[in-house]
């Protein structure tokens, strides 16, 4: 049975040790090593992901299956878009590779959905990143997910992450 809960700051660590059981499988036909690694800390240093808490908005929310831990998923308010519209971002959805597939991604994903509608009731907008070349593109359409833009955004050290923004009216 799938359970979660929110995360702490002293969930920060094992944010941090599933990103590295999962980001570099995720991404290894698409990344190099050396993207992989920057990205690794840009995104999940210890550091970066408590900032991510205290000061930019995040609110992470882990996945269990029975006591393991299998996933997460983080939202952020990202206020009005240029339509005027209240847009949060679907700022990260990962699960293990050995749960993919099992139902663990659509779980987070549903909650997700929940945690918005919880704090803001009225319509807004959900939008995240995916890369263009990412196998969970077909995942996200299939959940009613729509690819609204694309861009190819630098995230220093000469990288750029390559995506589709996708959107979701709630």
């Amino acid at each position: 049975m799938l359970t979660i809960r929110k995360a702490t700051l002293e969930d920060c660590q094992l944010i941090h040790e599933l990103a590295e059981q999962i980001f570099p499988e995720t991404y290894k036909e698409i990344l190099s090593p050396e993207q992989n690694d920057y990205m690794m800390d840009w995104m999940y240093s210890l550091e970066n992901l408590h900032k991510q808490m205290t000061e930019e908005g995040h609110v992470y929310q882990i996945a269990f299956q029975e006591d393991r831990p299998i996933g997460y998923v983080s939202v952020q308010p990202q206020g009005k878009n240029e339509e005027g519209v209240d847009t949060f971002h679907l700022q990260k959805i990962y699960v293990l590779p050995s749960e993919q597939g099992t139902g663990a991604g659509k779980f987070l994903f549903n909650h997700a959905i929940r945690y918005i509608k919880e704090v803001h009731p009225g319509p807004c907008l959900m939008e995240l990143n995916v890369n263009r070349n990412n196998n969970a593109l077909s995942f996200y359409e299939h959940l009613g997910m729509r690819k609204l833009r694309q861009g190819d955004f630098p995230i220093g050290h000469g990288y750029y992450m390559n995506d589709y923004i996708m959107g979701l009216e709630l």
